[in-house]
């Protein structure tokens, strides 16, 4: 499936709450059911925050539904500022990528993400819970190298990579 990737607006919302509900499934059906919980995050209010900020980011296939969505935004992001049993490489300028999730019917999103990320830095950064064996097999296939662990805003861990520029 061809991967048109837009900035996502108002409109999208509904459907990327989809997409995340379908994540969520899928990775508590692949033994990461803590990640994002069962309380149905992202929030919609965190949602409509990254879009009016223009770091929402939509994939739509072939058919013009939306199949994946990610949030890009350049750094530093406060949460890569402390790190555990390791150190980021390098200190130069970096993008990062978080919430990325998809429906299930688009394959390769998380390689169009780093693309489209990459070009507009050629740094990127990522985090993802312990047990999402998935993600970290996929950002490992994709050359990202883990770095340590960081800590998010409200203190949970999260095993941190990153693909250098």
């Amino acid at each position: 499936m061809e991967h048109r990737i837009r900035p996502a607006v108002p409109g999208d919302l509904e459907a990327m709450l989809v997409v995340y509900a379908a994540a969520r499934d899928f990775m508590a059906r692949t033994g990461n059911p803590h990640q994002w919980g069962d309380d149905g995050y992202p929030k919609r209010e965190l949602l409509e925050r990254d879009i009016a900020q223009g770091h929402s980011y939509v994939m739509e296939g072939e058919d013009g539904a939306v199949h994946a969505v990610f949030f890009y935004a350049p750094g530093p992001d406060p949460t890569y500022a402390v790190m555990e049993g390791g150190a980021w490489r390098g200190d130069g300028p970096y993008g990062v990528i978080h919430r990325i999730a998809g429906d299930g019917q688009a394959r390769g999103v998380l390689a169009a993400a780093v693309a489209f990320c990459r070009e507009r830095c050629p740094e990127v950064r990522i985090d993802t819970h312990r047990d999402n064996r998935v993600m970290q097999s996929a950002l490992a296939k994709l050359g990202f190298q883990y770095r340590g662990v960081i800590h998010l805003e409200n203190g949970d861990p999260r095993l941190a990579y990153q693909l250098p520029g």
